[in-house]
């Protein structure tokens, strides 16, 4: 598909990863929503880049509804869907004070797996709707995963099961969603400079910069804004979980 002109919704777009794909696909002519749980965060990017801002949980079913028919009204239905809202989520199975909180495992694959499946499950059944884009299809949906779904560490059981998750579903609703010409692919980014990364200790950073091949450094989000774009352009890609990440392959700790 071509980029210019085309409704798009970000979800975990108010800041990191999210907004910078956001700010990338406006500058190809996109026309972008973000969707975000944080009201004022998410307003406040969509006024600095001139796209829409919309609070929304994507944990909740009327919520993303609400969004989505707020998208449509301004932008038309979204023919891509990128969904980048999550929580990491660290803590142990067996910790100073006991077993892990179920509560608290639960959330994390609620919003990271059941939040993902929520807005694309939406976001699908308004592109079934919409006309062939150039005869051969009618949207793209891309799920953002982590390189933790593989090489999860300690500390990361729920973010690596919640993520995992987000792996598996790609293959099964890429099939599905063909006999609509809806395209699904997943993301599964490495180690990106983000504020939170830039302000880690010196120590963890040089720790996972050793395990990173090549280059050597840390992702930068207009790569990875570079392969959504990507993913959106070329029709061929469907159905596959891809990794970003310099070859870093990520230690038990």
């Amino acid at each position: 598909m071509e980029i210019k002109n085309l409704s798009v919704i970000i979800t975990g777009g108010a800041s990191g990863l999210g907004a910078a794909t956001a700010q990338y696909l406006l500058n190809q002519g996109a026309k972008v929503a973000l969707l975000d749980v944080n009201k004022m965060a998410v307003e406040e990017a969509a006024r600095a880049m001139g796209a829409m801002g919309i609070e929304c949980d994507v944990t909740n079913d009327q919520s993303v509804q609400n969004a989505l028919q707020q998208v449509k009204k301004t932008n038309g239905v979204a023919r891509v869907c990128v969904n980048f809202a999550g929580i990491l989520g660290a803590g142990k199975i067996i910790g100073r004070e006991g077993p892990m909180a179920l509560d608290f495992f639960k959330n994390v694959v609620d919003i990271d797996l059941i939040g993902t499946f929520n807005v694309m499950r939406l976001a699908a059944l308004g592109m079934q709707s919409l006309e062939l884009d150039a005869g051969t299809e009618r949207g793209v949906i891309i799920n953002i995963a982590s390189i933790a779904a593989f090489d999860g560490q300690i500390g990361q059981v729920a973010y690596s099961a919640s993520k995992a998750g987000v792996v598996g579903i790609t293959l099964p609703a890429a099939r599905e969603l063909a006999e609509y010409g809806i395209r699904v692919a997943c993301i599964a980014p490495g180690v990106f400079s983000t504020p939170m990364l830039e302000n880690a200790p010196e120590k963890v950073r040089n720790g996972l910069l050793a395990n990173t091949v090549f280059p050597k450094r840390f992702g930068q989000a207009q790569e990875l804004a570079l392969f959504v774009e990507q993913i959106i352009r070329n029709p061929m890609i469907n159905g596959s979980v891809m990794r970003l990440d310099g070859a870093i392959r990520m230690p038990p700790r």
